[in-house]
Order: structure tokens, then C-alpha cells, then sequence
């Protein structure tokens, strides 16, 4: 008989109706019920029932603030993520597809989800698509191939395919510049000009300080040498980076963007942004300053329009979605594909109390909540 385990308490998750608590019930807790209590302890249930009671000591109390408290159920929401079972991430995957035919299957990726493996990752997208393809094509189906990939922390189009070989054509169209590719981020501090090309290389290097890591940055081919531009030799391990942006709308303070990545280099756009431009996309804990692994600091201005407090933004999400991709015609294809999703609630709320204004013709689109991510 399978262990008896316990429900999670319900979850709402950014102010919105929809209910989590029913999405996400199999996240088990040692000791939940009176069967375990009832077993004498051995020194091993003794010893995680301790670690349970500290972990529930370290818990925050919950803010009177309803921003800080939306910002909190965000975060626990993608712990959560990485504790439930495989199938039901991949009935949630499934209720957010954006598009399905015979060669592909584009889904709405959430806030927080790695679609790889690695350390400290328990569940990522790459673990349930043998589970998904077999929702969508019964048990006897082949799993489902990744196309590309998103940061864990960013939002939207994702494509996967049916068959390898269409995958490897997908990756291709990708590695060839043949998809069109539109982002839209949440900016801190407004760039100038409001419209343009950032065409800086990008290299990883590591940062000396208190922690040593790793990180993208730019490899600029020219510098200043008094007042005159000189080219610079450039690093065999450099990587062409290519960035068109255009401000959609913006304040003193912030500025909502339109980003089209000619290039795909690793963080192209978060470098390009807070290196490159000097405005950092809001939630960005990692670029938005070289020497150190840190919260984000913001204005107090933002800080009172977002109404947190410094300490708390390292809760703040990364601000940047995957708004649209443009697939030209392929295999029976004979026509482009244009694949459109939805902007999370996060990130409309974020606008919201930043002033910021949602393009006009996309603001019905966000009328009804979506399948998945962080509505």
C-alpha cells in the first residue's frame, strides 16, 4: 500500500481566483499522518522530524502588505514546482499549450521551471515530456524533443517537437536567424535612445570578490582612447550579439521594452540590457551589477510604487517573457507559423503600478487568466 501522505494547504498565488491548492496536492510531509505518529521513532525520523521543525522555525511571518505577500506566495509557488509529481506538471504543461499539430507542440513555459537538469534541480521541463506525449498521444507514444531553451526565470513560447529530425530542423531555422523572435521586458531606468541596436560581443568571465562566479559580459571590439575610437582585438572566446530594441512605454524611472535578439547568445539580453544600456531588467539579481552576487537595488520611488521594502526585492521576478516566435514554412508546411503568448499577471501587474502602459492591442488579451506560469 502506497505511504500515506499530506495535502498542501491551498495557495493563491498573486491576487488572482485561480486556486493552486488543487493543482499541486501530492507535496508529501514526513510525520503528516496518524499512522506515522503512531510508529516509534528510529534516530533517522527522528532526526528529519528536527530538521522539519526548523525549517518551519526559519519560515518568515506572513506581511501585512498585499504586494509582499503576492511577491512571497510567487516564490513559494516555484519551490512548489519542484516538489510535485511529474504528471502533474506535465497536466498543467498540457492545459498550457499554446499550439499542436502533427511536427510540434508549443507550450507556455511558467516562471521558475528549468528545462534542464542540474544541481539543486528536482523536476525541470526535460523530466515530463516522456509523460506529456503521452497524455497527448497515448501510452505507446515516443517523448516529445526540446527545440531551444528559456532561463528557468523566463516566461513564455516554447517549442518542442514530435520527431527528432523536426527538432533538428527547428534548431537550425533557430541557429540560422530564420526565426523571429520577440521578448518584452520590464526595465529599470529608460534607455537611450528609445529605439535602437545594441551590436556588442558577449564573453564569460569569472568575478573576483567575496563570492568568485561566473558571468556573461561585454567584449566590445572598440574603446576610447582620449576622446578617439580604437579597435580592440578581439577574444577568440567572444560571441557575436545582436539586439534590436524599441521602447513601448515608459516613465522617469522605468520603460517597458520590445526586444528582438538577431543573435542567441547565453543572457544576450539580460547583458545587453544592463551592461549595454544600463537599464536592467527588472528581477534581474544576477546583471544588474558585475561585482557581486546581490538583491537588485532599486529607487525609492520604485520601491513605493512597487510598495516593497529593499530587503524584500530579492523576490522580485525576473521581468522577461517570450512574447512571440515566427516560424517560416517547413516540412508540409507551407505557411509561416506565428506563435503568440499570453503576458503573465505578474508581469501585468508590475506595469500597472510602475505606469506603465500595455500596447493597446494586446491588452484584451490578458482579460482571462492563462492555463500556467504565475497568473
Amino acid at each position: 500500500m502506497a505511504a500515506p501522505t499530506c495535502s498542501v494547504p491551498g495557495l493563491w498565488v498573486c491576487g488572482t481566483r485561480q486556486h493552486w491548492g488543487n493543482l499541486f496536492p501530492l507535496v508529501s510531509k514526513p510525520f503528516c499522518s496518524a499512522a506515522a505518529a503512531s510508529k516509534p521513532l528510529n534516530a533517522q525520523r527522528l532526526a528529519e522530524r528536527l530538521r522539519a521543525q526548523k525549517q518551519e522555525q526559519k519560515k518568515e511571518p506572513v506581511p501585512t502588505n498585499p504586494v509582499q505577500r503576492r511577491v512571497l506566495e510567487l516564490v513559494r509557488f516555484t519551490q512548489q514546482l519542484q516538489r510535485v509529481h511529474p504528471n502533474v506538471l506535465a497536466k498543467a504543461l498540457n492545459r498550457g499549450i499554446l499550439h499542436q499539430d502533427k511536427d510540434l507542440v508549443v507550450i507556455n513555459k511558467p516562471y521558475g521551471l528549468p528545462v534542464h537538469g542540474g544541481p539543486g534541480v528536482q523536476l525541470c521541463i526535460t523530466d515530463v515530456l516522456p509523460i506529456l506525449a503521452k497524455m497527448l498521444r497515448g501510452h505507446k507514444a515516443e517523448p516529445l524533443h526540446l527545440c531551444h531553451r528559456l532561463d528557468k526565470e523566463t516566461t513564455g513560447v516554447m517549442v518542442l517537437a514530435w520527431e527528432k529530425e523536426v527538432a533538428h530542423q527547428v534548431q537550425q531555422l533557430f541557429k540560422t536567424r530564420q526565426v523571429a523572435k520577440k521578448y518584452w521586458a520590464i526595465t529599470v531606468r529608460v534607455p537611450t535612445p528609445s529605439a535602437g541596436v545594441v551590436d556588442i560581443p558577449i564573453i564569460e568571465k569569472e568575478v573576483q570578490g567575496q563570492q568568485k562566479h561566473r558571468k556573461m559580459t561585454l567584449s566590445p571590439s572598440y574603446r576610447m582612447d582620449n576622446g578617439t575610437m580604437v579597435k580592440v582585438r578581439s577574444s577568440r572566446n567572444a560571441h557575436i550579439a545582436v539586439t534590436q530594441y524599441q521602447v513601448l512605454s515608459s516613465t522617469l524611472s522605468s520603460a517597458l521594452l520590445e526586444l528582438h535578439p538577431v543573435t542567441g547568445v547565453k543572457h544576450q539580453l539580460r547583458v545587453h540590457l544592463s551592461f549595454g544600456l544600463d537599464c536592467p531588467i527588472l528581477g534581474d539579481h544576477k546583471y544588474s551589477d558585475w561585482n557581486r552576487l546581490a538583491p537588485q537595488k532599486l529607487s525609492a520611488g520604485t520601491l513605493k510604487k512597487l510598495g516593497l521594502e529593499q530587503s524584500k526585492t530579492r523576490y522580485i521576478p525576473l521581468h522577461l517573457h517570450a512574447r512571440q516566435l515566427v516560424l517560416p514554412a517547413m516540412g508540409s508546411r507551407k505557411e509561416e507559423l506565428n506563435l503568440v503568448c499570453k503576458v503573465p499577471r505578474f508581469f501585468v501587474r508590475s506595469l500597472s503600478r510602475l505606469g506603465l502602459e500595455m500596447p493597446s492591442k494586446d491588452e484584451t488579451e490578458n482579460d482571462e487568466a492563462g492555463h500556467l506560469g504565475v497568473q
